[in-house]
């Protein structure tokens, strides 16, 4: 009996224990890492992903990549996730948080090689990650609304590698953008719409204070432009509605046919003049408008678009200060919009409406022009990311240096934290200290330059009292961040040690890693990283 073997786990399962498994996972965080690392900066390269259909994404947008990547070993996911939620959280970053959680697991590495048990490192990198945000708030600066230059710069920084070349033109439609939704300190993103065109170039984007609506006419008949519009914003169809349960009509006179279709027909008909009688001369509508109410909306000179999204419909109602009505018969003057032009214009090979020119409207649309599909797609990821860092900033009200100067600082501090304890704790320490250097040393290695020449001669300033010594990745060589713009808000870098510390601590914890047959033939098993994407 003692020599019989005792199956527990299904037949094909893999297990991987103690350092076999640390080390595994702790290999396909860093691949990961890897993958989106060249990416960072204003010099940044971009990845090209193409899909089973044949679609290409063009981007250097950590989370775009991330998402795409057909990422199958669970480790990496992990790091994925890590993408996710900072990309959840702020909008921003996503590059830094992943490529810090990589160097946290690969210095983690370098501290199991030396026999520190895993416990130890996941306190000490604890301890650490709150001595770093105690650091980060001391370190940061003040901001608000009023300070638009910094807001421009903390847009520009943003996008600085995604699009350098019309980086102003962009920052300053989201600034504006900004200005007209603000509500104290905070900014609602779903109050400013991104609608992208190809055709034009990118300096022909423009900032609608209204919405457009990617939508046509409904009518041939209808006027193409009105000024001074009165909106109705109409949430049920102008159709016949149809009966809820089975009905049967009997017809057995031509003539009671005919009544039945010129009731049908004055229904519509008094739905377009209770419209008419409130003054309306723009009819948005969330559902259908039957062809009868096309032509008598034409006749009485009422633009009407039909099927409008209800996410449009929200943003029309703050632009045009319209009340989104149910019943077209209790439709008033009180309850139309105002605006100060609707028209239709021709963009690219497609109509589409505008409703611009609202007072003080606390919904805005910015349109996007690119010569290509995939340029159009990269700048919206652009301001997505831009306006994210100005909304984060304002909301928290603080900011710091860009350009790797805060981690520099960051690391001396943790540096100097690490020399009140000792032995195994100091190291790990330590370790998380050098981790934070990821970001400068990144920068360096992806504008062509010496890292060790770089980090050397920016720790060298740090220590003289410039805390906002970072590196100017055209000269290559050391700049005050603060004095040439480069800009980031607290949160991004806060959010980013967060994250990329717990995952780390996450994977260090995971000692023995069972994968069921299903998982191993998809290409999570442990020991073939060849299979992970």
């Amino acid at each position: 009996m003692t020599n019989q073997p005792i199956y527990i786990l299904p037949e094909d399962t893999k297990r991987m224990l103690g350092k076999d498994a640390q080390r595994n996972n702790i290999m396909a965080a860093k691949i990961v890492a890897e993958t989106v690392r060249t990416t960072l900066g204003p010099k940044g390269m971009d990845k090209m992903i193409v899909d089973s259909l044949g679609d290409i994404i063009v981007t250097n947008d950590g989370v775009t990549i991330l998402k795409e990547m057909q990422i199958e070993h669970p480790a990496a996911k992990m790091i994925v996730e890590v993408a996710k939620t900072q990309d959840e959280q702020v909008g921003d970053g996503t590059t830094t948080a992943v490529i810090l959680a990589g160097d946290l697991l690969k210095n983690a590495e370098k501290l199991l090689d030396k026999n520190i048990h895993p416990t130890v490192i996941i306190k000490v990198y604890n301890n650490a990650a709150k001595k770093a945000h105690e650091v980060l708030k001391l370190l940061s600066d003040d901001i608000s609304i009023v300070d638009k230059e910094s807001l421009m710069r903390i847009a520009m920084t943003s996008m600085v590698g995604k699009n350098g070349s019309s980086k102003e033109k962009l920052a300053s439609l989201i600034l504006r953008s900004v200005e007209e939704v603000i509500e104290g300190n905070k900014v609602d993103s779903s109050n400013i719409k991104f609608e992208k065109k190809i055709g034009g170039g990118i300096e022909d984007s423009e900032l609608i204070k209204g919405i457009i609506l990617d939508k046509e006419i409904v009518n041939s008949g209808m006027p193409r432009r009105i000024e001074n519009a009165r909106i109705a914003l109409i949430d049920s169809a102008l159709e016949i509605r149809s009966p809820e349960t089975d009905t049967k009509i009997s017809i057995s006179d031509p003539n009671q046919l005919q009544a039945f279709i010129d009731q049908e027909e004055r229904i519509l008909k008094n739905m377009v003049e209770s419209i008419q009688r409130a003054g309306a001369n723009i009819l948005l509508c969330q559902k259908g408008i039957d062809d009868v109410a096309q032509y008598y909306l034409a006749k009485a000179g009422v633009l009407a678009v039909r099927r409008v999204k209800k996410s449009d419909m929200s943003r029309l109602a703050k632009a045009t200060k319209a009340k989104i009505v149910n019943k077209i018969s209790e439709l008033s003057m009180e309850d139309l919009g105002a605006a100060g032009l609707v028209e239709e214009r021709k963009v690219g090979d497609e109509e589409v409406i505008y409703v611009m020119d609202c007072q003080n409207p606390k919904s805005v649309s910015i349109l996007l022009r690119g010569g290509t599909e995939h340029v159009v797609d990269e700048i919206e990821r652009a301001m997505i990311d831009a306006l994210s860092s100005v909304i984060v900033a304002l909301d928290q009200g603080k900011v710091v240096a860009g350009a790797g100067a805060i981690e520099i600082e960051l690391a001396r501090e943790l540096r100097h934290y690490a020399g009140s304890f000792v032995g195994r704790e100091q190291l790990a320490i330590l370790a998380f200290a050098e981790s934070i250097e990821v970001v400068p040393r990144t920068l360096a290695e992806n504008s062509g330059l010496d890292p060790i020449d770089v980090l050397t001669d920016l720790k060298a300033r740090h220590e003289a009292g410039e805390r906002s010594a970072g590196i100017n990745v055209i000269t290559g060589k050391v700049m005050n961040a603060f004095e040439e713009g480069v800009i980031e808000p607290l949160k991004i870098k806060t959010q980013a040690i967060k994250s990329a510390s717990e995952v780390a601590e996450l994977i260090l914890r995971i000692d023995d890693v069972i994968a069921g047959s299903s998982a191993s033939n998809q290409g999570s098993q442990m020991p073939d990283m060849s299979g992970m994407m």
